[in-house]
């Protein structure tokens, strides 16, 4: 059954949004060419969505060119102004972006170990509310935080998980309180590192792939055929709690001290790098883990061959045994390790993944370290603005000449 015109209106202006997203500003020609539309229907579709306040006229294509054929449309960034969060264990750090998801605010501040758990919320709302007016924004649209732990598949909330702070689940809460208007998402931050990655890191070109997060603790995101992969409680990716030999004693279903996080734990790679010489590290702004594991890939000790050897091994457990199950084709090293490590340490963990597993895998070294998390955070926020915001439109699918 062919579309009703107000249905082939709605998904041709939604492919015209999603381009001018992706590609940034066109000419009404430009579109024309990469839609397949007639020259009246990107006529009329720049019309509305002008009309909306969604696109606006941001300049011309050429400096000798005028008239409304060298017009270049954009999207309007302060239709809405979005904030991310990356919420850590003693930490918070939040940038505030347009809704195009560039950044035009940022901030962060430590939540040390005795501040109570009102203090410590009310410090990350103030930080958002302080970084929203630094950018000038006087209501913000969408906060997507992104914090360690479980969401629950059903109801989209932070879990109660031992070993995380209380306040990681009072500040969902406490920011939609002072912000009734503003639309509050939360997601497991190695999903988000994982979304970052495809979008604009090093699985740019994968639908299917497992990110390992290697920092301060474990984790792993699954990416199957271009759909994050939750699980039936939230808890795809827990590699922190797959056993491996080596570490003395199986883990626990309350503590992981005895499974993979063992080995490849922030805590376990300075050990390690003890172990070959390699120490001092900590009074930069890096974290230990990965200044070792950077100093080691500089050959900055006489033992830093044999420590990224042996770290590789470890790594390999972990990345051979989700190709075992999942089969992804590649696995990204990520966070702040696997970040420190690059290329080096990625080929020396594939090389002992090839000797442990017939699925060819290959392995690559994140690009975007522990900013993964923050990006992945505004990505969030960037695609739930804009799902409202184009709504009105009608679905997304294929457009209609």
């Amino acid at each position: 059954m062919p579309a009703s015109p107000s249905t082939a209106r709605a998904i041709n202006d939604r492919l015209a949004l999603r381009l001018l997203q992706q590609e940034g500003p066109l000419t009404a020609g430009r579109l024309k060419q990469l839609t397949g539309l007639s020259r009246p229907t990107v006529a009329d579709l720049v019309e509305r969505l002008t009309a909306s306040g969604l696109i606006t006229v941001v300049g011309e294509s050429g400096a000798q060119r005028r008239g409304p054929n060298a017009r270049l449309y954009g999207i309007v960034a302060d239709r809405a102004h979005l904030a991310a969060l990356d919420v850590r264990t003693e930490s918070v750090t939040v940038t505030v972006s347009d809704l195009l998801g560039r950044e035009l605010a940022g901030a962060s501040a430590p939540v040390v170990g005795d501040t109570g758990t009102g203090a410590a919320v009310e410090r990350a709302v103030t930080l958002v509310e302080r970084a929203a007016k630094e950018a000038g924004a006087a209501r913000l649209h969408t906060v997507g935080i992104g914090a360690p732990g479980l969401i629950d598949p059903v109801t989209g909330e932070l879990r109660d998980t031992t070993g995380l702070p209380a306040w990681h689940r009072r500040l969902v809460a406490a920011l939609q309180q002072r912000m009734p208007h503003t639309r509050v998402t939360v997601e497991n931050e190695t999903n988000l590192a994982a979304l970052a990655e495809q979008r604009d890191g090093a699985a740019r070109d994968r639908d299917t792939f497992v990110l390992l997060w290697l920092g301060h603790g474990i984790g792993a995101a699954v990416v199957l055929d271009g759909m994050l992969r939750r699980g039936a409680s939230g808890g795809t990716g827990e590699i922190g709690f797959l056993p491996v030999p080596g570490t003395g004693r199986p883990p626990s279903a309350t503590d992981c001290a005895g499974g993979f996080h063992s080995l490849a734990g922030s805590a376990a790679v300075v050990d390690l790098a003890g172990r070959y010489g390699l120490s001092g590290a900590g009074t930069g702004p890096e974290p230990a883990a990965a200044e070792l594991v950077r100093r080691a890939v500089c050959g900055e000790a006489t033992g830093a061959a044999g420590f990224l050897d042996a770290l590789a091994g470890r790594l390999a457990l972990g990345a051979a045994s989700v190709a075992a199950v999942l089969d992804p084709g590649c696995v990204v090293l990520g966070g702040e390790v696997g970040q420190a490590g690059g290329e080096t340490l990625a080929a020396r963990v594939a090389e002992r993944v090839r000797e442990m597993s017939p699925l060819p895998t290959e392995v690559r070294a994140g690009e975007l370290g522990g900013g993964a998390v923050l990006r992945g955070a505004v990505l969030m926020a960037r695609d739930r603005a804009q799902e409202e915001l184009f709504t009105p439109l009608g679905p997304p699918t294929h457009p209609t000449r």
